[in-house]
């Protein structure tokens, strides 16, 4: 356990708690701690994020491995809603995680790397919280401004590492005040905000807690109690991985290229960007979905409490990955592109009383539907100011018939340590996506995803869809022109040479 020594109030609340043996009820307060002034049926907020945990990789989904066992997030699925097709607006980590925090696209906050820092002036949605009258809490990854971990505005309570991290033993900056803690990272965390949970915030207001694991990010290392979970299953392989004519005749040059680069699968292929070697593919898989489950063990733990402790019924708990991960399709392993494995996440949404158990949500959400979304549920109305590009989601998780988009954008521009990608923009109907790759490469994309879901047939020279690819192309470059995402926001990497570029991890 993590000492709330220092923590306003902690010290009264605990000599509290044990006097009456720890028991939330026994306070005299509501389930959901109701701060002073603040409206009776006030929800506690839950954020739990993960990282490169793509959509399908859930026990619960048809698509999922079949040896795949998540049976907390098939829970909080059972308990509350799916939101099926759930995307970001850039896949990769620190852009996504900003896209949730303020409502925007990256175009607009501008955190285009996983180097750079949130700009001075920078506004998260739990400083809107605070206001209301939220006690706030962050925990795990942070991960804007790589080797920074100090304490960011909008907390009341900061746990977090630098960078990337660790699977094992984290460096926790808790308050100001960095300690070593042995254990999974994964474990660590959740130890950290349940004890927040239960001893080291104000029991008399609503809170927003936001946990966020480093699972389960490339390299994939499980717990070591899941090691060899799925040793001896067979793993299928994706339909358009193979190394085929059939794959590759009308795709982008870039894609085929790719495989050969630090994104490919096969580690007994070589080629100008390969200095990232992976273990091979079914190894690969099976420690995937070891960490996975780990990451599903701890959801589960948090869950646990908040019913144990009567805060089940109160609390709003969403489950979300802050970008996919292509496992084998296309050849690639990571992220970034703008193909269906990169761009969708899974999306839970538990609200008992609130949303209905066993809810479907088909529409299409996004990352910057977050913040708007759970400020909906806090009733807190951003200001104007705030100028968030998403919208609250909350009437469809409640059930309500409302006018919704009919497409979403997608921005990624290139990372000078991760060469294989171009800079990218994308327009995904619920048929169709048009893909623009900026510079000179030799094709752009465009596919029918009804008709062939895995993206496999580029169809942008097939005459028949032409005038559909100009009238897609024109939406996409009229809607990111008028919210200045033509204005890219490069830098130059400090201190870097081309001809010296490491690939920091």
């Amino acid at each position: 356990m993590v000492s709330n020594d220092g923590v306003k109030g902690a010290w009264s609340r605990r000599q509290f708690l044990k006097a009456v043996g720890g028991g939330v009820a026994a306070i005299g307060l509501s389930a959901c701690g109701t701060a002073m002034g603040a409206k009776a049926n006030t929800r506690n907020i839950v954020l739990l994020l993960s990282d490169d945990h793509r959509y399908d990789f859930m026990g619960f989904m048809e698509e999922a491995p079949g040896f795949l066992e998540t049976p907390n997030m098939d829970r909080m699925a059972r308990q509350g809603a799916h939101a099926a097709n759930a995307f970001v607006t850039t896949s990769l980590c620190s852009p996504s995680r900003a896209s949730i925090l303020t409502g925007r696209y990256m175009h607009k906050h501008k955190i285009v790397d996983n180097q750079r820092p949130e700009p001075e002036g920078t506004v998260f949605f739990p400083e809107y919280l605070q206001k209301a009258g939220y006690e706030t809490a962050f925990v795990g990854k942070w991960h804007m401004g790589h080797d920074d971990d100090h304490p960011r505005k909008g907390f009341d309570h900061w746990a977090s590492f630098k960078g990337q991290g660790d699977y094992f033993n984290p460096t926790l900056n808790i308050n100001g005040t960095r300690r070593t803690i042995e254990g999974y990272t994964a474990d660590v965390l959740t130890d950290e905000a349940i004890s927040w949970l239960k001893g080291g915030r104000d029991l008399r207001k609503p809170f927003f807690l936001y946990l966020s694991f480093k699972a389960v990010h490339y390299p994939f290392e499980p717990a070591a109690r899941n090691r060899g979970r799925y040793r001896d299953v067979p793993v299928p392989r994706p339909d358009t991985m193979a190394n085929t004519e059939a794959n590759y005749q009308t795709q982008p040059h870039w894609v085929r290229q790719r495989r050969y680069s630090i994104h490919g699968v096969d580690h007994m292929e070589t080629g100008p960007y390969d200095n990232d070697p992976v273990p091979s593919f079914d190894n690969l898989v099976r420690q995937y979905c070891e960490t996975v489950y780990g990451l599903d063990e701890n959801i589960g733990r948090v869950l646990d409490y908040l019913d144990a402790a009567g805060l089940g019924d109160s609390t709003l708990v969403m489950y979300m990955g802050d970008n996919g991960f292509a496992l084998g399709e296309h050849g690639f392993y990571d992220k970034r592109d703008a193909f269906e494995e990169s761009i969708r996440v899974p999306m839970l949404v538990r609200a008992p009383g609130l949303i209905a158990p066993g809810s479907k949500i088909t529409q299409m959400v996004q990352n910057i539907d977050v913040a708007p979304t759970l400020l909906d549920v806090a009733g807190v109305e951003p200001p104007q100011t705030a100028d968030m590009d998403g919208r609250s989601f909350l009437p469809l998780l409640r059930g309500k018939s409302i006018g919704w988009r009919g497409h979403i954008l997608y921005e990624y521009y290139w990372e000078w340590n991760f060469p294989a990608t171009p800079t990218t923009f994308a327009i995904r109907t619920d048929r169709y996506k048009y893909i623009f790759y900026h510079g000179l490469w030799d094709r752009d994309g465009f596919y029918d995803l009804q008709t062939d879901p895995c993206e496999r047939h580029n169809l942008i020279d097939v005459p028949a869809y032409r005038e559909l690819v100009e009238a897609m192309k024109k939406q996409l470059f009229d809607e990111l022109e008028a919210s200045g995402g033509l204005e890219i926001p490069v830098r130059r990497p400090a201190g870097e040479r081309l001809d010296q570029r490491k690939n920091p991890r």
